[in-house]
């Protein structure tokens, strides 16, 4: 049995409440659970993976800002550390402080520097050359600073490092700034200084600080030297990381503060230093705005499942109430009781299957008059059928009564041994053969077509005599029998040549056909006449009336008629045109679609 006859089967043995319910959890209630799952689930990763990306390109743009300014500090103190003038001014001994402050004043690389690189907040320079005194930002190195850790790292190696420097301004306020720290080398002294730069704080807020987003860096082990949170500023990193790994890595949930976020954590070293920069970007309203729209997702979902549960739990009970009414009806007039009580209320099938419950009662009572009344009708439509077969007939007989007496005309004058009439009446005959047979046609093909055009001419040439000579050229290779017209196209333009264009020709006058094919699509025919030809004014009004045909003029009405079939069958591209010249003739030229009536 297939599975289509065990569910009519399992169907019709169940009442048709339980046949709803049934449908409703099996057609809506389960797809829609399903996909409503499938969609939140897909909208919750969907705006994960759009805030990873977002926070993850965050955190590449600042590792571009800080590999930038650090390799630009570096190469600032390269030029320091190895600038002629600087070595010459820390390694001279100087007689007197006076000397020690106008060298020290000389030299304006420092300020130059200064002025010029806003990402330097300051740059200081430590001598052990006990004749210059303190002038700017060169400094004589005292005890206290020779004690310093950064100190005897930057005296202990030749290679940079960078360090978190506290500061402590005026007012108490501490600031925590990245320093670049290096060892400047007097090989004339055998000496040494130390050149310290100090990034500003605030360049790096301009930076960095374009978004939402929470953004840390810190160098090594060391206290937090930025964040665009200011009271991290100082202290530790607040997410974990491994130390022990250089080029870490970690894109994910973090926590800072007891405070869920997603976070971006990656690592930097500077150029030619062995230092570690963790460059740290958090987002702390990705996870608050994904759970507020998977909550806003999942309520309408719930709305969209038990909304509709529930009209169809009240729709379900109503209708099933209303079969029952309508089935104890049925019954009750299944066992002779027509008496029923109209009790049944609505407007829909239900109502209008009590209504013809009613209608059949009332029916079956009146049997015998209907039957009788249906017999009565049974036989007016069997003699209006056969008046129509008649009138069919008639309609039949009515043109071969008008073929056979053209053709006992035709007879009579062979008999007579007039010829010209005999053949008239033949070409007149198969002329309106044609006619009658394609009035109300779509198609022809283009030999019949053109044998009704010669049938027309040959009459038009009994009745004209040499006013009146035609040609029909056909290009090689075209058979005209494949072809599809439709019917009765020419004949117009051919009768327009002939009572119009050689109206004025008393004899020579010519009527040239020629059929066919442009560029593999179009179907050409023109017909040329050699009459009186227009002027180019009347050729202008006639192609006005061609294409936009005035309904109060009878002016060039065939031509008109002819163009509108075209373009009405074939498109607005296929039409008819027309050249003349005074004196010279006129040509009418019909482009149709080759492709679409060609035949097979």
């Amino acid at each position: 049995m297939k599975l289509k006859d065990k569910l009519q089967s399992l169907f019709s043995k169940t009442k048709v409440q339980r046949q709803l319910y049934t449908i409703f959890f099996a057609a809506i209630l389960i797809p829609v659970t399903v996909i409503g799952i499938i969609l939140l689930l897909n909208t919750q990763k969907l705006l994960t993976n759009h805030y990873e990306n977002q926070i993850e390109s965050d955190n590449l743009r600042i590792k571009s800002i800080m590999f930038d300014l650090t390799t630009n500090i570096y190469n600032l103190s390269e030029d320091l550390t190895f600038d002629a003038n600087l070595q010459k001014l820390l390694g001279t001994n100087y007689p007197s402080p006076v000397d020690s402050r106008t060298a020290c004043g000389n030299y304006k690389r420092i300020q130059s520097i200064l002025k010029n690189e806003t990402s330097l907040a300051d740059l200081k320079i430590y001598t052990l050359n006990k004749t210059i005194e303190d002038y700017d930002r060169i400094l004589f190195a005292s005890d206290e600073t020779r004690e310093t850790d950064w100190f005897q790292k930057a005296s202990r190696q030749s290679n940079i490092f960078w360090k978190v420097k506290k500061r402590t301004d005026q007012f108490s306020n501490e600031y925590y700034e990245l320093t670049l720290y290096r060892k400047i080398p007097l090989p004339d002294t055998k000496s040494y200084a130390v050149l310290a730069m100090t990034i500003s704080t605030n360049y790096l807020k301009n930076r960095i600080e374009n978004n939402t987003l929470t953004t840390i860096l810190s160098v090594n082990q060391e206290p937090v030297f930025y964040s665009s949170d200011r009271s991290l500023v100082g202290s530790p990193l607040g997410v974990p990381v491994d130390y022990s790994n250089g080029f870490y890595q970690y894109l994910g949930e973090n926590e800072l503060n007891a405070e869920k976020c997603l976070s971006a954590v990656s690592t930097l070293t500077p150029y030619q230093s062995d230092d570690i920069l963790y460059l740290t970007s958090l987002n702390f309203q990705a996870y608050p705005y994904i759970n507020k729209v998977t909550l806003t997702y999942g309520i309408i979902i719930l709305l969209i499942l038990f909304v509709p549960t529930g009209i169809i739990y009240l729709f379900t009970k109503y209708f099933s109430a209303r079969v029952v009414i309508l089935r104890s009806a049925m019954h009750q007039a299944s066992n002779g009781d027509y008496d029923i009580i109209d009790s049944f209320k609505g407007d829909d099938e239900l109502s209008e299957a009590f209504q013809d419950l009613k209608v059949m009662i009332e029916k079956i009572k009146d049997n015998e008059s209907q039957m009788y009344e249906a017999q009565i009708k049974e036989q007016e439509i069997t003699n209006r059928q056969q008046q129509m077969e008649f009138k069919m007939l008639a309609s039949q007989i009515n043109p071969h009564f008008l073929y056979n007496t053209l053709e006992t005309i035709r007879m009579k004058s062979l008999t007579a041994g007039n010829r010209e009439v005999a053949t008239a009446i033949k070409l007149l005959g198969k002329s309106m053969r044609y006619v009658l047979e394609n009035t109300g046609t779509s198609s022809t093909t283009l030999k019949k077509e053109m044998d009704y055009i010669e049938t027309y001419l040959s009459i038009q040439k009994l009745r004209f005599h040499e006013r009146v000579n035609y040609k029909i050229q056909i290009e090689p290779g075209t058979d005209i029998s494949d072809f599809q017209i439709l019917p009765l196209l020419l004949q117009p333009i051919v009768e327009n040549a002939i009572l119009h264009g050689l109206e004025g020709v008393e004899e020579n006058g010519q009527i040239i056909i020629h059929i066919g094919t442009m560029d593999d699509e179009y179907l050409c025919i023109d017909i040329f006449d050699n009459g009186e030809g227009m002027t180019a004014q009347e050729l202008e009004k006639m192609i006005s009336n061609i294409n936009n045909h005035d309904k109060a003029s009878a002016d060039s009405i065939g031509l008109y008629n002819i163009n509108q079939r075209i373009k009405l069958c074939y498109g607005s591209s296929y039409g008819l045109t027309v050249k003349s010249r005074k004196t010279e003739g006129t040509l009418v030229s019909l482009q149709l679609p080759l492709t679409n009536i060609q035949g097979e």
